[in-house]
Formats: C-alpha cells, structure tokens, sequence
C-alpha cells in the first residue's frame, strides 16, 4: 500500500477526522505537510505517522487505523521521538 501513498494525499483517521496531508513516504512512516504540524513548538515543521497505523489507501485519502485523537499521539519528529 505504501507505493500508492503521494503527496498531497488527505490523512484521516479511523473516525473520518483529517489528521494532515501527505508530504511523502519515507521509509515505514508518513511525512506530514509542515502546514499541518499543530501549534505552539510543533508549529512549521513536519510530523510523521508510523505506517504501521496505515489501515488502507482509498482514492485520495490514507485512512489509518485509528481514531484521529489517538494517531496525533504516536506522531513523531523527523529523528524518530514522540511530539
């Protein structure tokens, strides 16, 4: 599924609430738009989403596993640590 993900792509979780949009995949995790990094210290830099919360790619949207509350907490910075 991960070669079907491109940029641009909405992100929403397993309840329909978007999340972000694709920046691109990079190795097993989805890059975030700067745009939609959140607030405060978060702001203006990507955040990333383990693929392993990719539950399917359907048309334009990368629908995850799990509810969009709960997948904002396993997001990540570029090096790898939680938000």
């Amino acid at each position: 599924m991960k070669d079907r993900i491109v940029r641009g792509m909405e992100v929403i979780g397993a309840d329909g609430v978007r999340v972000g949009a694709v920046d691109e995949a990079v190795g097993n995790r989805i890059k975030l738009t700067a745009q939609d990094s959140g607030e405060g210290r978060h702001k203006g830099h990507h955040h990333f989403i383990d693929l392993a919360l990719l539950a399917e790619v359907e048309g334009q949207k990368v629908r995850l596993s799990a509810n969009a509350a709960v997948a904002v907490t396993f997001e990540e910075e570029e090096g790898g640590e939680g938000v």
